[in-house]
C-alpha cells in the first residue's frame, strides 16, 4: 500500500500553475509592447478603432513600452475581459462569438453547484471508510476520496444514487434554461439585425436540365411563375474553381515579387536571384524580379482567358442558384416549402450568408453527395479505430535498432547515454502528437469532400467527428488499456451488459490521469492560447520580408477565429470528464471548475481583442453543444451503473435504469420545443420585420443590394486589377429582356427576363 498520489498531483499542479502563470506574465508583458501590438488587438484595427503606437513618439518607445506602472498592472487585462456587457459584446463580435462563450459559462453553472454538494455529502461518505486501507490494493489518497473506499454492498451506496438523480436533474435544469435564453437570443438577434443579403435569399440545387432553356433562363422562369409576386433576382452558380486556383498562384506570386523588390530596396548593389527548380532548391539561377514579373503576366492572361471560358460556356453553369426574393417571408416560404411535384428536384434551403459560403464545394454535382458522405463514414470508422497501426509502424522505425540497421554509421552517436534516453523518451510519442496536431486538419478535409457548402456547416461536421474520436482514443482509450481496434475487438465478443461493467470498474484508477490531462492540455492550454506565439513569430517575419504599405500590415496580421470544430469538442471533453467523476471521484471537479474560469475569461478576452469571426451564424451549433452534453450526462449514468453492478449494490443499481430514459425523454422534449428556432425561420417574424422596414424605408433600392452578394469572390473587384476587370465584365453582361426558347409559354405569365433586368 502507499498513499503518493496527492503529493503528485500537488506537485504536477504546482509544474501547471507556474507554467500558465509563466505564459500569462509573458502575455502581459508583449501585448503592452508597441511592436506586438496588432498581433494582441488586431480586431480593433479591422475595425479602424485602433492606430499603431509605432508612428509617433520617441524611437526607442516606438518598439518597447518604457511606462513602467504599465508592467505592474500586468494582470489588468483580466477584469478588462470581463467589462463589456453581453449586448455590447455582440454587436461587436457578433452572436457566435458571445453564445460560444456562454458554453465555458454553461461549464460553471452545471458544475460550481456539483462540486459543493459534491464535497459535503459525497467526500465524507467515501472518506469514513477504511476498505481500501484493510486491502492489499496499491491505493493512492485520491482513492480514498473516491468510491473505490465504499466496502462492497455497503448501504452507503444509496448515497451515490441519490446524488446521481440529483446531478442529473440539475443539469438538465441548466440545460433546459440555456437552450431557451440561447433560442430566445437568436430570434431577436435575427429580428434586430440590419438588413443581410442571406434573409432574402434561398440556394436552390438540383434545377432539371432543359432540351431548350439554359439554367439562367430556367430558374428565372420558374420562379416567375411559382413565386410571382416575391422573385425579385437570381445568380447562376458557376464552376470557378481553376479560376479561383489561378488567381489563388497568381497572389502567391506577386508576394514573392514584393518580398524580392523590397530585398533589392534596401540593397541596390545586386539584384536577387532565385533557382527555378523544386522550391527554389536547385535547377538555373534568373533574377528574381523579372522571373515574378513574368509569371505574373503570364497567370494574368491565363486568368483572362479561363474567366471568358467560366462566363461564355454553359458546361461551367452548375445546376444550382442563389435565388433573391423581395421580401423575408417571400425567402422563408420557398426555402421551407416544397417546390416541384418530383422531391428530388427544385431543392431549396436557405443561403448561407455570403461570408460563410464554401465556394469550392458549390461545383460539387448535389447526386454525388450521399455516395461522398458514405465513403467518409466508411473512412471516418476506421480512422477512429485504426489510427494506432500506421503510427504503431512508425514508432518502430523509430526505435534505436530500427535507427542502426537503418544507419550503422550512427550506432557509436546512438548508443551515449543522453542520446539514447532522448531517442527511448520523446522519438515513441513524436509521431502520435504530430499525428494529433494535423487530426482537426484531416477531418476539415473530410468535411469538404462531403460536399458541405457552408464554412459553419463544414466546421460543425468537423467538430462532432472530432469529439467522437476524442470519446473513442483519449476517453475510452485512457480508461481501457490497449488501443482502439482491440477495445472494438473485446467489445465484440462481449455481451451488451457487460460493456458498461468493463469502463465502469475501470474509471475510478484512471482519476490521477485525467486530472493531469485538465492541467495540461486545459490550464496550460489556455494560458498558451492567449499567448498567442505562433501568430506573433509569423506576423514579425512577414512584416521584416513581405509588408511595404499599410494595406501588407494589415494582411500580414492573423487574427484568427475562436476555431469552433476544434475548441468546442475540446470542451465537451471537459463536461464528460465532469459528469462522469462527479459522483466516482469527486476530487476532479475543482480542476474543471478552475478550467471553465480561466478558459472564460482568455476567450472572453480573445474575442474582445483577436478574433475576427469569418461568418455569422447567428449560435446555430447550439443544438450540437446541447446534444453532446445530454450524450456525456447518458454514458455517465450507464458507466455508474456498470460500476455499482460489480459492487453488488443490487438495491441500487435497478433505479439508476430510469436516469438515462428521463435524460434522452427531456432531450427529446428540448429537440421539439427549441431546436426549430435554429432550423426554421418563423413567416410571422419575417413579416414583421418586413412591415417595419417597408415604413421606415419605402424607396429602398432592395435589387441594388442583392444583385451582387452571391457572385463567386472570383469575379468581385477587391484588390486584384483582374477582378476589377472582371467585376466590370460582369456589370456589362446585365441582359435585356430575352423570350422564352420554349415552345410553348403557357407556363410563363410575363416576357422572360433575367435577373439583371427586373425592377424592384
Amino acid at each position: 500500500m502507499h498513499m503518493a498520489s496527492l503529493g503528485d498531483i500537488g506537485l504536477a499542479a504546482a509544474i501547471n500553475i507556474l507554467s500558465a502563470f509563466a505564459f500569462l506574465l509573458a502575455f502581459a508583458i508583449l501585448r503592452i509592447q508597441p511592436i506586438n501590438d496588432r498581433v494582441y488587438f488586431p480586431k480593433w484595427y479591422l475595425k479602424g478603432l485602433r492606430s499603431s503606437p509605432l508612428q509617433a513618439g520617441v524611437f526607442v518607445s516606438k518598439f518597447v513600452n518604457l511606462d513602467f506602472k504599465s508592467y505592474i498592472k500586468f494582470l489588468s487585462w483580466m477584469p478588462a475581459a470581463l467589462q463589456m456587457p453581453e449586448p455590447e459584446l455582440i454587436d461587436h463580435a457578433g452572436l457566435d462569438s458571445a453564445v460560444y462563450l456562454r458554453i465555458y459559462l454553461l461549464g460553471l453553472k452545471i458544475f460550481f453547484p456539483i462540486a459543493i454538494l459534491a464535497f459535503s455529502v459525497m467526500v465524507p461518505v467515501n472518506w469514513t471508510n477504511s476498505t481500501l486501507e484493510r486491502s492489499n490494493l496499491t491505493y493512492s489518497s485520491i482513492d480514498k476520496l473516491s468510491i473505490s473506499n465504499i466496502p462492497t454492498g455497503s448501504n452507503r451506496f444509496w448515497t451515490h444514487l441519490v446524488m446521481a438523480y440529483a446531478f442529473t436533474f440539475w443539469t438538465c435544469y441548466i440545460l433546459k434554461r440555456e437552450y431557451q435564453i440561447v433560442a430566445t437570443m437568436r430570434l431577436h438577434f435575427l429580428a434586430s439585425e440590419r438588413r443581410r443579403p442571406d434573409q432574402f435569399t434561398v440556394l436552390v440545387r438540383n434545377v432539371p436540365p432543359d432540351p431548350d432553356e439554359s439554367v439562367d433562363e430556367l430558374v428565372e422562369h420558374f420562379f416567375l411563375v411559382n413565386h410571382p409576386d416575391h422573385y425579385l433576382t437570381h445568380q447562376v452558380v458557376y464552376n470557378a474553381k481553376n479560376l479561383s486556383s489561378l488567381v489563388s498562384k497568381k497572389k502567391k506570386r506577386q508576394n514573392w515579387l514584393d518580398y524580392y523588390e523590397l530585398k533589392y530596396s534596401r540593397n541596390q548593389s545586386t539584384r536577387p536571384t532565385k533557382k527555378t527548380g523544386f522550391l527554389g532548391l536547385w535547377g538555373s539561377s534568373v533574377d528574381a524580379i523579372d522571373f515574378y514579373t513574368d509569371e505574373i503576366k503570364r497567370l494574368s492572361e491565363e486568368i483572362e482567358l479561363e474567366e471568358q471560358k467560366v462566363m461564355k460556356n454553359s458546361k461551367y453553369i452548375m445546376p444550382a442558384a442563389f435565388v433573391s426574393f423581395r421580401t423575408r417571408w417571400g425567402a422563408a416560404v420557398c426555402a421551407q416549402t416544397q417546390q416541384s411535384r418530383n422531391p428530388t428536384i427544385w431543392l431549396t434551403e436557405w443561403a448561407p450568408e455570403p461570408r460563410d459560403v464554401y465556394w469550392d464545394n458549390m461545383a460539387i454535382p448535389y447526386v454525388s453527395l450521399t455516395i461522398r458522405r458514405l465513403i467518409i463514414a466508411v473512412a471516418f470508422f476506421f480512422l477512429t479505430f485504426f489510427f494506432m497501426i500506421p503510427i504503431a509502424f512508425v514508432q518502430s522505425l523509430a526505435n534505436i535498432e530500427g535507427i542502426e540497421k537503418a544507419a550503422p554509421f550512427l550506432k557509436s552517436f546512438i548508443e551515449m547515454s543522453f542520446i539514447k534516453s532522448f531517442i527511448q523518451g520523446f522519438l515513441p510519442g513524436i509521431a502520435l502528437k504530430i499525428f494529433l496536431i494535423f487530426l482537426p486538419t484531416i477531418l476539415m478535409i473530410m468535411s469538404k469532400f462531403e460536399g458541405f457548402i457552408s464554412v459553419s456547416a463544414l466546421e460543425r461536421r468537423a467538430a462532432t467527428r472530432y469529439y467522437i474520436f476524442q470519446f473513442i482514443n483519449v476517453f475510452l482509450g485512457s480508461i481501457i488499456t490497449g488501443t482502439a481496434f482491440q477495445q472494438l475487438d473485446k467489445f465484440i465478443h462481449q455481451s451488451a451488459n457487460e460493456i458498461p461493467k468493463t469502463i465502469g470498474v475501470s474509471i475510478p484508477m484512471k482519476a490521477t490521469f485525467f486530472i493531469t490531462y485538465i492541467m495540461v492540455d486545459g490550464w496550460a492550454g489556455c494560458a498558451g492560447e492567449i499567448l498567442r506565439l505562433k501568430p506573433l513569430i509569423f506576423y514579425h517575419l512577414k512584416n521584416f520580408f513581405l509588408v511595404k504599405t499599410e494595406k501588407d500590415r494589415e494582411e500580414a496580421m492573423d487574427p484568427g477565429t475562436f476555431g469552433f470544430n476544434t475548441g468546442e469538442p475540446q470542451i465537451q471533453l471537459y463536461f464528460l470528464l465532469g459528469l462522469v467523476y462527479a459522483v466516482v471521484t469527486p476530487f476532479l471537479l475543482p480542476f474543471i471548475l478552475v478550467f471553465f474560469a480561466l478558459a472564460y475569461v482568455v476567450y472572453r478576452h480573445q474575442i474582445i481583442n483577436v478574433y475576427n469571426q469569418e461568418y455569422e451564424s447567428a449560435a446555430a451549433f447550439w443544438p450540437d453543444v446541447h446534444g453532446r452534453i445530454i450524450f456525456a450526462l447518458v454514458i455517465s449514468q450507464l458507466l455508474l451503473m456498470g460500476l455499482l453492478s460489480t459492487k453488488e449494490a443490487a438495491n441500487s443499481t435497478p433505479l439508476l435504469i430510469t436516469l438515462p430514459v428521463l435524460t434522452i425523454w427531456f432531450h427529446l422534449y428540448c429537440k421539439g420545443r427549441y431546436e426549430p428556432a435554429f432550423v426554421k425561420h418563423p413567416l410571422q417574424e419575417a413579416m414583421m420585420k418586413d412591415t417595419l422596414e417597408r415604413a421606415r424605408e419605402p424607396k429602398y433600392n432592395l435589387k441594388e443590394f442583392l444583385q451582387n452578394a452571391y457572385i463567386h469572390p472570383v469575379f468581385k473587384g477587391d484588390e486584384d486589377s483582374d477582378s476589377e476587370v472582371m467585376s466590370e465584365k460582369w456589370e456589362e453582361q446585365e441582359p435585356v429582356l430575352v423570350q422564352t426558347k420554349r415552345q410553348s409559354r403557357k407556363n410563363t405569365p410575363l416576357p422572360s427576363k433575367h435577373s439583371g433586368s427586373l425592377s424592384s
